[in-house]
C-alpha cells in the first residue's frame, strides 16, 4: 500500500545487515546451488514521516527471519540461515535505486520494496536485470504492467481499492455534493482520477476537484472553496497529518458535519487525534489488519511482545513475504533467479498471518481485498470489505 512518493529530506543513506555477523556472510558456494545464508533485502523509508510504515514493515521481515532460523528450515535437505539486509529508501525514487542497488551489491536472493508506488516503479527494472523477486507492498496499477517478470504485489491494487473508495462514498447516506482531493504523487493522483471517475459513472455532483502536494498544511483556498460549494463529503488520499489540518481550518470557517473517506494514508494512529466534530471518517485500505487474519492473533500478540506496541501498518504481509520466499527457494532447491520467480508463481506458499500469499502469473496477489474502515469512539472499526467492489 502506498503513500507519498516525493523526496523526504534527510542526511545520510542507511544499509543495515542484520541477522548473523558480517564475516560469517556467505554467498552461493562452489559445491553447491544452495547457500549457507539466504538475504532477503528490505527496501522501505526508514527515515522522514514515512519511517514508522517502514519500520513497521522491518520489523515484520525480522520476526520471520527469527523465526525461520529458529525452526532450522531446509532447502533441499540443508539447513539454512537467513538474514535481513536493509536499506533506507526514504520514500524517494532517486533514493530508491540507491538502496535497491547497495541490496543487489549485497548480494540478496529476494527484497521485500517497496512502500511508495513511484519508488517500486524506479526500482523494478534494477530488481528485473538481476532476477531479483520484488514483493511490493506498493498498490500503484502500473508497478505490475512493466513487463518484468520479478514484479510481485503483496495486497490488492488502485485499481480495486479506487472502485471501493468511489463506490462507497456514492452510497453514503446524505451524500450529495463531493469534493475530491489528492496530493498529487503517483499513488495519490492516480487513485482519486480513479475514484473520481466512479462518481462520475454514478452521476454524482463533484463540484471541487483539486490536485496539492504531500506536504502542505495550509488549506485556505480549498476551505474557502469547499465552503462555497457547500461540499458534504471529502474523497481525499492526502495524509493524516494533512486531513487533521485541514478539518481544523475547515472547523474554524464553520464547516462540520461532512463525510470524509480516505485512503489507507489516513487509516493511521495519527488520524485518532482528530476533532470528531468534523463528522464521519471513513478509510479505504487493502492492508487488511493484522488481527482480523486466523493466524493474526498470535502474531500481534508476539509483536507486542517483542515491541511493547502493535503493529502500525503492514508487519504481518511482510512477515509472510519472508516465509513465501522461503517456500519459493524451497520448492526451487535454491535461489537462483529464474526459478525463484517461477516458484513464487506457481506456487501455494505457507504465510502463516494471512493464510494465503498467492501470486498470478503477472504478479497480482490472487486473494487480495479492499476494506472499509470508520473512526468511531477513538478507534478504527471493520465495515466492509470485498474483493470485486
Amino acid at each position: 500500500m502506498t503513500a507519498s512518493s516525493s523526496p523526504v529530506p534527510h542526511a545520510g543513506r542507511r544499509t543495515f545487515l542484520i541477522g548473523v555477523p558480517a564475516l560469517g556472510l556467505l554467498g552461493l558456494t562452489a559445491c553447491s546451488k544452495v547457500p549457507d545464508t539466504i538475504r532477503i533485502g528490505v527496501a522501505q523509508p526508514l527515515s522522514g514521516p514515512l519511517k514508522d510504515l517502514g519500520q513497521d514493515l522491518l520489523d515484520g521481515a525480522l520476526m520471520a527471519v527469527d523465526q525461520l532460523n529458529k525452526e532450522g528450515f531446509k532447502v533441499a535437505g540443508k539447513v539454512v540461515k537467513f538474514e535481513i539486509v536493509a536499506a533506507d529508501d526514504k520514500a524517494d525514487a532517486g533514493a530508491g535505486k540507491a538502496a535497491a542497488q547497495q541490496l543487489i551489491t549485497a548480494g540478496v536472493s529476494a527484497v521485500i520494496g517497496h512502500l511508495n508506488s513511484g519508488v517500486s516503479i524506479a526500482t523494478a527494472p534494477l530488481y528485473a536485470a538481476q532476477l531479483i523477486p520484488q514483493l511490493a507492498i506498493s498498490t500503484k496499477p502500473e508497478y505490475t504492467q512493466l513487463g518484468h517478470p520479478t514484479t510481485f504485489r503483496l495486497v490488492a491494487n488502485d485499481a480495486l481499492q479506487s472502485k471501493a473508495l468511489g463506490a462507497f462514498s456514492a452510497k453514503l447516506p446524505g451524500a450529495s455534493v463531493y469534493a475530491v482531493v489528492d496530493d498529487n504523487t503517483p499513488y495519490g493522483k492516480g487513485l482519486a482520477e480513479l475514484a473520481l471517475a466512479q462518481l462520475k459513472s454514478r452521476e454524482k455532483n463533484v463540484a471541487v476537484r483539486v490536485s496539492l502536494d504531500d506536504k502542505g498544511t495550509d488549506f485556505g483556498a480549498l476551505v474557502s472553496e469547499m465552503k462555497e460549494r457547500k461540499v458534504d463529503t471529502l474523497v481525499t488520499t492526502l495524509s493524516d497529518f494533512q486531513v487533521i489540518a485541514l478539518t481544523e481550518q475547515l472547523l474554524s470557517a464553520g464547516v462540520a458535519n461532512l463525510n470524509i473517506v480516505g485512503g489507507d494514508t489516513i487509516k493511521t494512529e495519527g488520524l485518532l487525534k482528530i476533532n470528531p466534530a468534523i463528522g464521519r471518517i471513513y478509510a479505504t485500505t487493502p492492508i487488511v489488519g493484522a488481527s482480523e487474519f486466523g493466524g493474526g492473533r498470535e502474531f500481534v500478540a508476539r509483536y507486542l511482545a517483542k515491541h511493547r506496541h502493535p503493529p502500525v501498518y503492514g508487519a504481518h504481509y511482510a512477515y509472510d513475504a519472508v516465509y513465501a520466499i522461503a517456500y519459493a527457494a524451497r520448492e526451487a532447491k535454491g535461489v537462483e533467479g529464474a526459478a525463484l520467480v517461477e516458484a513464487l508463481k506457481k506456487g501455494d506458499p505457507l504465510a502463516p498471518v494471512t493464510g494465503s500469499m498467492r501470486f498470478n502469473d503477472d504478479g497480482e496477489q490472487r486473494y487480495g481485498s479492499v476494506s472499509v474502515y470508520r473512526l468511531q469512539g477513538g478507534n478504527w472499526s471493520l465495515l466492509t470489505r470485498s474483493d470485486v467492489w
